[in-house]
This record gives structure tokens, sequence and C-alpha cells, in this order.
């Protein structure tokens, strides 16, 4: 081998192992040189982690203490984080661009939609950077949200999402009961869906159904009393949204022919969870009075003893 190739051998192999040993250098500089530039790369770079759920990834861009708490949730925790910052319930594929004023447009896509995230003009002082950004929303305003970050190690972290601090235990609680109210809710809806439905076999075939089964899908054929369709298949089968439904008809009171016993009798209806503490805490109970009963039954089934709600 020549001088000349030697030198530039080891001119190359130098290149190789700085970048080994030292692989936030340059990083480092862009932070120190550019920092609103290194704030906007980091939440990019965040986001689009995020984005595909990668959460080896993604707990980089978290401080020190929150990456620790992070890496200690359930994986179905960790993945439910990632989703909030997204906006989407499946991992999708970042693709990014630049707007007309020069920064970063994020777009998550999968195959049914696709969210964006414009980045607007950071502010970076001392080891502090704030990063506004909008997510365009369908006929409407878009929403504005301002992203915090810190320095940490020469490396922008996320700090806070809007005026709240970024404190991933308190957040992955705070999410994980507003998904257990959103869950109450549909069990909710539910209910009274099955309960109409109980009342419209009613009205078609002059009994109520011995079964939750009956009230599922038609075939082509058209309705009968064995599949009424007036409720989708998984509501039928007893089992929807994490809870278990249950069904049973309450024979009328008072000496009455078996006809009259047929269209006054009447129902009760409960749910439970599945699994207390992870698809609900409360047990729902509803029956032909219309009136709504749930408490927090430790998985148990709701009965007529348990106080009535009101609409939710």
């Amino acid at each position: 081998m020549s001088p000349a190739a030697n030198r530039l051998f080891a001119s190359a192999l130098a290149l190789f192992v700085s970048a080994i040993c030292f692989p936030h250098t340059a990083a480092a500089r862009q932070s120190q040189s550019n920092p609103a530039a290194a704030a906007e790369s980091a939440l990019t770079d965040a986001l689009s982690a995020a984005c595909r759920e990668d959460e080896t990834e993604f707990a980089t861009f978290l401080t020190a203490e929150n990456a620790a708490a992070y890496r200690a949730l359930p994986a179905p925790q960790r993945t439910a984080v990632m989703k909030r910052f997204v906006l989407l319930d499946e991992p999708g594929k970042p693709l990014l661009s630049t707007s007309n004023s020069g920064h970063s447009v994020i777009r998550c896509q999968v195959p049914a939609i696709t969210t964006e995230m414009r980045v607007g003009a950071a502010r970076a002082h001392d080891n502090l950077a704030f990063i506004p950004m909008e997510i365009p929303v369908a006929g409407d305003a878009p929403r504005s949200i301002q992203f915090g970050l810190v320095r940490e190690d020469g490396n922008w972290k996320l700090l806070s999402l809007g005026l709240v601090l970024l404190d991933v235990p308190a957040l992955a609680k705070e999410w994980e009961r507003a998904d257990l109210e959103a869950g109450e809710a549909l069990v909710i809806a539910a209910l009274r869906k099955i309960a109409d439905a109980l009342q419209s076999y009613r009205g078609a075939f002059g009994k109520l159904p011995e079964t939750l089964i009956a009230l599922g899908p038609a075939p082509a054929g058209g309705i009968s009393p064995e599949a009424g369709g007036f409720i989708d298949a998984e509501l039928a089968s007893g089992s929807k949204y994490g809870y278990a439904f249950r069904y049973r008809i309450v024979p009328p009171s008072g000496a009455m022919t078996h006809e009259e016993e047929q269209k006054n009798a009447g129902f009760q209806l409960a749910a439970a969870p599945v699994e207390y503490g992870k698809s609900g805490k409360r047990s729902f109970y509803l029956d032909s009075s219309g009136i709504l009963r749930a408490a927090d039954k430790k998985g148990a089934v709701a009965t007529a003893a348990d106080p009535p709600v009101g609409p939710s």
C-alpha cells in the first residue's frame, strides 16, 4: 500500500472509530450551535419512534427518571403512552417532510388513516426549549399543543405536553383511568341497546327470547325467533368491550294465562368486567324498569340493590 493510501486508510479508520466511540458528538455540537434546530430534530425523532411504536427508541427521548419509569411499565402501558403522542391505535409508518416555513411535518400513516403534526418555530434558551405544534382536524380548527424539552447530558429530552409536565407514571394512571371510563360508557350503551332489542323482539314475536343469541344477526332468508337481527354477533354472544353480559327473564306476578305471561314478563341485564381493573371496575345492572344501576363490585355481578346512576 502506498504512503498516500496508508494516510487515507488511517483517516478513514479514525473517523470510523470516532463514530463508534462518540456517537452523540455531532448531535451535541448541533445542540450547542443551534439548540432550536436540535430540539426540533429530537421532537421529530421522538414522534417518529412513537408512530412506529418503537418503545426502545422512544425511551431515549425521555429524561433519565421518566425513562426508568417508562421501562418499568407493563408492555401495554408502554404502548399506550406512545399511542397518545400520535393519536393512533396501531403502529404506523412515519413520513417526514418540511413545511413552507422550513419546519418539520410528521405524518403517521396506517392503512385506515393518517395523522399529521406540523411543528412550529422552537424557542430555546439555555437548557429549555418550547416547540408549538398544530394538528389539523377535518372540518374544524386545528388543535394546538406545545411541547417542552430539556437538555440532559447534551441531548434534548421530552419534558412537558402543553402545561403539564411529562410525568410518565402519573400520566399512565390518568390515561388508564380515562380508558376505563370510556370503556364503561360503551358498556352502558350496549346494555341499553340490548334492552331496546328485547322490547323489539317481544313486539315482533310476542315474547322475550330465551337467550341473547336470539337477538343476533339474521340470515339472508330473513328474521326468525332464533335470529331476530337486532344486535351484532359479538354482543349477542354475551361478551363485548371486556365485559360479560348476563340476561334472565323475570316472570310476572299474579294469575295470568300463558300468553299474558309472555307479554308481561320482565327482564334483568347485568354486565361485569371480565378482568377487573383492566377492562373495567364498575359492574352494571339494568332491568325492564329502565333504571340503570352500578357499583364497584370488585368484578362481581351488580344487582337491583345497587345504587342507580344517571345517563352516561
